[in-house]
């Protein structure tokens, strides 16, 4: 994978000045604001910011045949310095351990990038024996000696933000350092410490996924503020899976990872990036804008926004229950932009079998219903496990084959649909081998007649961390990463370029660039508690918004329905209007996907609650999609609990803010102009999204409010002194087309003034659409008056015409040697 480069070209600087010798006991180079220097010594490196803010000392391993080998092991240690081979010239770091009899040696890279400024690590095991050896972890990254981490505050004021296995195994959570009786605060794929103190903070992020899970440990005295350790491992999935998936199989279904390296080859971890300074916010956002692009992520999708069935219905959704609904968004709310109709589980016989219906609730089929969907103008949309297979399913029942096996040579069981009821577990299930050519099939056929028979234009693909395991496939040496993947990709082509995947139950970075959504969140449901819950995930992946995958938060749920038989936040008592406004307010702020997951009817019965999924401003920060910031992500206080102020700046002249009380108590919050990024000397206009009607108090550094328990305020904030306008738009419109061919037509919104809701074209010719970029074809000859229209934040549209003149025609004659067969893949 080629490495992001930014910036102006450096030059390395040796520790000492003139050439490397024997003598030199370490060799440092710079970047603009991070120093790397190693040791010859020791084998370690150490990074640390020019300024002397933060900075740490590591050395490397690998588990090899069983046992970790660690560069303190070596007696030698050969570095070297130099620049990268990009056109940039970046400074880069080698250091070699070597010199063991029979052991391989560990090669650690170090490169330093900057706009933005961070490190970049990888370390390889290089077989240099004469035997085929086995490896099972590499650490890019290990500290034994507490000394060696220092953020330049006290240990006590360090907070931990761990992303975790999945958007929710385990539960996303901010730790403060000491608060976990064990010691041991894991994160995967990601981890920032801060230090309260001193404003200092270490992220560590990996930046491929290619073939292991980055594990990320941080060891503590247990019971107390001192860390004691810290290690970046790449290594398998079966630490994370035996908490989830396997917690209840034999050993012989915990398989751990193991990759043979022939004599003369090398095995490298996982690339990391490592960002050392005194803004945490900014480097989180390097992180998701380096995933991005390294990844190529589909991004670029609107916002969808519509209705799911799950915390609805849960498992009851029949057909005329499902037509209701779809009945009822198209009436009230389609006109609104709430268009997608999405059927979550249930509707199928058994997981792993997803074409075939259960006809006890759907008797006419799924492609009947689907047709309903969409003659009432809805997006059809549905749920999947992918990599999931039931005892019940046809795959279980006649190709066990197809499925990842032990060492033993048996299906591996990976937990249950239903953990427990009556105290018993319900349908067990495995995992499907994608890299087997008879399961590859079944993947393609299965999700071309969702896509091709049933109409499906977006599909939501679940617990994939629970199907992401290692084991024997039928493609030797593979991992579970490696397996998604090659899953995934064969699941993106079956059903193409234009059908939406969310990603839902799965590592986070995995599936980047494959799918268009991703789930950030918990589960939500009926209670406060489930909005609770899911503000965590929803407030420290903001960054991944749109730089990963559009965000996917979960619907909310407003009305005033509970599903008492549902343990899992199906809620007993229904939802307090203000708890109602804390759930849709906090799938506002992600920016993300809006999805309304009530019984619709139920809405009807309250207008509060119907006007609340009518507010045009929330509808709007949606269609805008940008995650609202958390302000106070790593800084909130104790008696906050978890991060409750975000702010958004849609435009110079309008920003929301929204700030939560997730407290059983009234709070104040007093809020200084500066913290949200207002100017002091500005003419700021407040006023209430949700229509809370408790005053706002205004000086002109600050604003004051009150929030009642477990509520939500979200002002409107409009700077008086910028005009209202309409957006800048640059429209790319060809002068000329062919009549029959296709032409394309795009635009962009310029630097300036409020952005772009909505572009509307009308062509000329009695046709029209939506899109930023859009294709049309033009059926005969002449000039025809194209019209842009885009809806603007401050209500004001940008309006232009072009002129395009339209040459030719259709050829209307037989001609055989032109014609083309297509194929089916």
């Amino acid at each position: 994978m080629a490495r992001k480069v930014a910036g102006a070209c450096w030059t390395a600087v040796l520790a000492a000045c003139g050439s490397v010798t024997a003598q030199t006991p370490s060799v440092r180079i710079e970047g603009p604001d991070l120093l790397a220097e190693a040791s010859r010594t020791a084998g370690t490196y150490t990074l640390q910011q020019r300024t002397g803010g933060a900075q740490f000392t590591a050395g490397v391993a690998a588990k090899v045949n069983g046992r970790w080998l660690h560069s303190s092991d070596y007696p030698t240690h050969t570095v070297s310095s130099g620049s990268g081979p990009d056109a940039n010239q970046v400074p880069e770091l080698t250091i070699v351990s070597g010199g063991l009899p029979g052991e391989p040696e560990l090669v650690c890279s170090l490169w330093l990038h900057g706009k933005p400024a961070y490190a970049e690590v990888e370390v390889a095991v290089r077989n240099t024996t004469q035997q085929q050896i086995e490896v099972q972890a590499i650490r890019a990254i290990e500290i034994r000696d507490s000394q060696m981490l220092d953020l330049g505050g006290p240990e006590s004021a360090d907070r931990l933000l761990s992303d975790s296995f999945s958007e929710d195994r385990p539960a996303m959570s901010i730790h403060d350092l000491g608060d976990d009786s064990k010691g041991l605060y894991r994160g995967v794929g990601s981890q920032l410490i801060y230090n309260r103190r001193s404003g200092n903070s270490l992220f560590v992020g990996a930046l491929s996924s290619e073939r292991w899970l980055t594990v990320l440990r941080v060891h503590a005295e247990k019971n107390s503020a001192k860390i004691v350790g810290y290690e970046a491992e790449a290594t398998g999935t079966t630490e994370l899976a035996a908490e989830n998936s396997l917690r209840t199989s034999p050993p012989q279904d915990q398989v751990e990872l193991s990759l043979s390296l022939a004599p003369g080859k090398e095995m490298a971890s996982e690339k990391l990036m490592i960002g050392l300074g005194s803004d945490y916010h900014a480097q989180l956002e390097a992180y998701g804008s380096l995933i991005r692009d390294l990844h190529h992520a589909r991004v670029g999708i609107p916002t969808p926004i519509g209705w799911w069935s799950w915390t609805a219905y849960y498992f009851g959704l029949n057909q005329g229950a499902a037509l209701t609904n779809a009945q009822f968004l198209a009436e009230h709310l389609k006109h609104l932009g709430y268009r997608f109709f999405h059927i979550d589980e249930g509707y199928q016989y058994a997981r792993g079998e997803y074409t075939t219906e259960n006809a006890a609730k759907f008797p006419a089929g799924m492609n009947a219903l689907e047709a309903g969907v969409q003659a009432l103008g809805l997006i059809p949309g549905i749920w999947t496990a992918p990599f999931e297979v039931s005892e019940r399913s046809w795959v279980y029942q006649n190709h066990q084959d197809w499925l990842v096996q032990n060492s033993e040579r048996q299906p591996i069981h990976a937990g249950f649909v239903i953990a427990r009821r009556a105290n018993k577990p319900l349908d067990a299930l495995y995992v499907l081998d994608t890299t087997n050519p008879d399961a590859q099939d079944y993947l393609r056929q299965t999700y071309k007649t969702l896509t091709r028979d049933w109409g499906i234009r977006y599909i939501k693909l679940d617990f994939m961390e629970d199907s992401a395991i290692e084991g024997h496939y039928f493609r030797p040496h593979t991992t579970a990463l490696e397996a998604q993947r090659i899953g995934l990709q064969i699941i993106r082509e079956a059903v193409g370029n234009d059908v939406i995947l969310d990603k839902d139950g799965s590592p986070m970075l995995n599936p980047v660039g494959i799918v268009d959504c991703g789930r950030t969140s918990q589960d939500t449901g009926h209670t406060f508690e489930a909005s609770r819950d899911a503000a965590t995930g929803i407030a420290a992946r903001y960054y991944m918004h749109r730089n990963f995958f559009v965000s996917d938060p979960d619907a909310f749920t407003v009305s005033r329905q509970n599903v008492t038989e549902q343990e899992w936040h199906g809620g007993k008592r229904a939802l307090t209007l203000d708890e109602a406004r804390v759930s849709i307010a906090l799938a506002a702020i992600s920016g993300g996907m809006f999805e309304i997951g009530d019984d619709l009817p139920t809405l009807f019965l309250d207008p509060d609650r119907m006007a609340l999924v009518q507010n045009q401003v929330l509808i709007d920060i949606a269609r805008y999609g940008h995650a609202s910031i958390p302000v106070d992500l790593m800084t909130y206080t104790p008696e906050e609990e978890l991060p409750s102020i975000f702010m958004l700046h849609e435009s110079k002249r309008q920003a929301i803010l929204t700030v939560f009380n997730w407290t059983e108590k009234e709070r104040q919050q007093n809020l200084q102009f500066s913290d949200l990024g207002l100017p002091l000397n500005g003419h700021h206009q407040f006023s209430d999204v949700l229509a809370d009607r408790t005053p706002i108090r205004q000086s002109p550094e600050s604003v004051a409010i009150t929030l009642a328990p477990r509520s939500v305020r979200m002002l409107k904030i409009i700077e008086l002194s910028i005009p209202a306008a309409a957006p800048s738009v640059i429209a790319q419109v060809p002068e000329h087309a062919a009549a029959g061919q296709p032409v394309r037509f795009s635009a962009a919104v310029g630097p300036d003034g409020p952005p772009a809701l909505a572009d509307h074209w009308n062509f000329g010719d009695g046709t029209s659409t939506y899109g930023e970029a859009v294709e049309h074809t033009f059926t005969h000859p002449g000039t025809f008056t194209v019209r842009l229209t885009a809806e603007g934040l401050d209500g004001i549209p940008f309006d232009k015409t072009y002129q395009i003149s339209v040459t030719g025609s259709l050829d209307t004659r037989f001609n055989p040697e032109h014609a083309i067969r297509r194929e089916r893949k």
